[in-house]
């Protein structure tokens, strides 16, 4: 299969980036990301989540953070909303896109959100529901697509049934999370033309975690397999809590550098989501996880 000629990212680090970080981050610095993102020409940004700050303290100022932002036309700023409380709370605060996630493994869904990968998916009836009637689009989340922390491999078609039941329910796009980052390319492609069967490829996305270094690789076979739209996190940020010391969320300034390289649009700008990134790095004190920026920063 020949690659697309465009390419949407999806940058999702001032949501799953910022909300493993232990030290309180203000919401002005929080809304000077996302603004450095919609600067730098990004599409989609994943702003914040709506679920109780008792499980997730870092998200309790999303409602602030989308009232600060300054929204650009064309731009999808959106949160991430496990149940009808939290979608309440995000249509109270103006947003126009929201996300569920389910696990495909059932330990691991056992342990996040308390309930088997069933009754997850039920509960997002009601979201769905509520959603559509508020001409909200909505998008999934499925994790633990190439690997499970506690159960280990996970099989291709519990990833497409799961797919297919979240596309079912309509959510527009189905992005497909590698979230303890073991995934390879091969069983990268296996998984998506398993998901195929049963969504379009032009519904699926690709979220790829780089705990073994196979983020950039897994995102190419993706790519060949005519996926187009992918997560990732400027600055890298997000670390898994499952393998100690390891990085996380893909840096959307490598997953950039590489596009550019295939002569794949995206509409970003790299110097100015370097920027971006180096910024929140200063903040959060931590080193930029990107390869590409720490050596545009370097030359500079």
């Amino acid at each position: 299969m020949t690659l697309p000629q465009k390419v949407r990212l999806v940058d999702v680090g001032p949501r799953d980036g910022l909300q493993n970080e232990s030290q309180p981050i203000s919401v002005a610095d929080k809304v000077r990301l996302v603004d450095d993102l919609t600067a730098a020409g990004l599409s989609h940004i994943e702003v914040g989540s709506f679920v109780s700050p008792k499980w997730v303290p870092q998200m309790a100022g999303s409602a602030e953070v989308f009232a600060g932002i300054q929204q650009r036309a064309g731009v999808s700023y959106s949160a991430l909303t496990p149940n009808l409380k939290g979608l309440e709370a995000a249509l109270e605060a103006g947003v126009r896109e929201v996300a569920v996630f389910a696990a495909a493994s059932e330990a691991f869904s056992q342990r996040n959100i308390n309930c088997s990968i069933a009754e997850s998916i039920e509960r997002f009836t009601p979201v769905l529901e509520a959603a559509q009637a508020a001409g909200i689009k909505v998008r999934g989340y499925i994790s633990c697509v190439l690997g499970c922390p506690y159960e280990g491999e996970v099989g291709a078609d519990q990833v497409a049934g799961i797919a297919r039941d979240l596309h079912a329910m309509g959510c527009y796009e189905v992005s497909l999370g590698d979230t303890i980052g073991t995934g390879t390319p091969g069983a990268t492609r296996k998984m998506i033309e398993a998901c195929a069967v049963h969504v379009p490829r032009d519904r699926l996305a690709g979220h790829f975690h780089d705990t073994y270094g196979q983020a950039l690789a897994n995102i190419y076979a993706s790519l060949l397999e005519g996926v187009s739209v992918f997560d990732s996190s400027v600055a890298g940020l997000g670390g898994c809590p499952y393998a100690k010391g390891a990085t996380g969320n893909v840096a959307t300034e490598d997953v950039l550098y590489m596009l550019n390289g295939l002569d794949i649009e995206t509409g970003i700008d790299l110097d100015l989501l370097v920027d971006a990134g180096a910024r929140i790095s200063q903040v959060i004190g931590r080193e930029n996880g990107s390869r590409v920026a720490r050596a545009i920063l370097a030359a500079r």
